[in-house]
């Protein structure tokens, strides 16, 4: 059974979902939603994807460039299961009634509040809670990322606090006009700041979190604190996240990568478009004083939540209902847990 898909927003995230979607052999994407023409529209036509438009009105910018559209969103929702929505944060909610009267299980991103769902998603803390929901919200990159890390530790030894500092890019590289900030911006200057709320959507556990904002547009890092239910050695670290699907161990020593921007030098050689959806965790910086472990991580906010879009559609179709089988295929179809050399 092939599960019709369909994708309404085709930016930063969207056009990697698209894709990652097109990978599955249980998938099909049926069309995706552009409001306006633009070069990403002759890309997408180039990989035979079909367009459409949110209506009648957004239709005509696409006739002026010689381009004609398979329809509006009503026609695409008419024709799928599952409609996985990658539209601006706060957009998703403008469409909800739509996609409730069309009766099709919705996705929706991290950008949207996290009542726009039946359930917050990771796919390694609560896949099987997802499991017939008819709508999911695939939390924020940073939330992704913290979200591997303590469910990952917490399966194998149990965490019972987690304290963070989130060092967050000041754009994507193509937000022109956000940045590069000229600050370390204290985003938000209070405490805990929204990643450690959007964590407990997913999962219940004692969290703290702080954020700056800097000048870059690479990567995010964190500097993650937890504290465990028992005492491990190093060792015991590197071994339970080197097991745990979606992180990858980067060895500075060996590599010689000491930072986001080695990261993506070394991507942009074996990726396309230098994705690096799983979690890289620094093995260097990993320190173990009994109970608690410090460690230094890095997010590639453009790609990490691509994989869990994949997810999320098996589990709100229930086209699998093992989260471990469909992490893997989804793993293996996008080529992840491979090391960047």
């Amino acid at each position: 059974m092939r599960i019709r898909v369909g994708l309404n927003g085709y930016g930063t995230i969207g056009k990697r979902v698209a894709m990652a979607v097109m990978k599955q052999d249980d998938m099909e994407l049926v069309g995706i939603v552009k409001k306006s023409y633009d070069y990403s529209v002759e890309q997408a036509r180039a990989m035979n994807m079909k367009i459409y438009v949110p209506s009648e009105a957004e239709a005509k910018s696409f006739e002026a460039a010689g381009v004609k559209v398979e329809g509006t969103l009503k026609d695409l929702l008419a024709s799928v299961n599952v409609i996985i929505d990658a539209t601006p944060g706060g957009v998703g909610a403008q469409y909800k009634p739509l996609y409730a009267a069309a009766r099709v299980r919705q996705i929706y991103q991290g950008g949207e509040k996290k009542d726009i769902a039946q359930v917050s998603f990771s796919s390694l803390c609560n896949y099987s809670q997802a499991l017939g929901k008819e709508s999911a919200r695939v939390v924020s990159c940073n939330t992704t990322g913290l979200l591997r890390i303590i469910c990952g530790v917490n399966s194998k030894v149990g965490v019972r606090r987690v304290r963070a500092v989130i060092v967050r890019r000041g754009a994507d590289p193509r937000e022109v006009k956000r940045g590069p900030i000229n600050s370390v911006e204290l985003d938000p200057p209070k405490a805990p700041s929204h990643h450690a709320l959007d964590v407990q959507s997913v999962i219940p556990v004692d969290i703290v979190t702080v954020a700056v904002a800097i000048p870059t547009t690479l990567m995010h890092v964190h500097h993650v604190t937890l504290k465990l239910e028992r005492s491990v050695t190093k060792a015991d670290v590197i071994s339970i996240l080197e097991s745990t699907p979606r992180i990858m161990l980067v060895n500075s020593e060996r590599s010689g990568i000491t930072g986001t921007a080695g990261i993506i030098e070394a991507a942009r050689d074996v990726r396309m478009r230098y994705d690096v959806p799983e979690l890289v965790v620094f093995e260097d910086s990993i320190h173990v004083d009994g109970d608690e472990v410090m460690l230094f991580q890095a997010i590639h906010q453009e790609s990490i939540v691509v994989p869990e879009n994949v997810d999320a559609v098996r589990a709100l179709a229930e086209i699998e209902e093992d989260p471990q089988r469909s992490i893997a295929k989804t793993d293996q179809s996008l080529g992840l847990n491979k090391r960047l050399w």
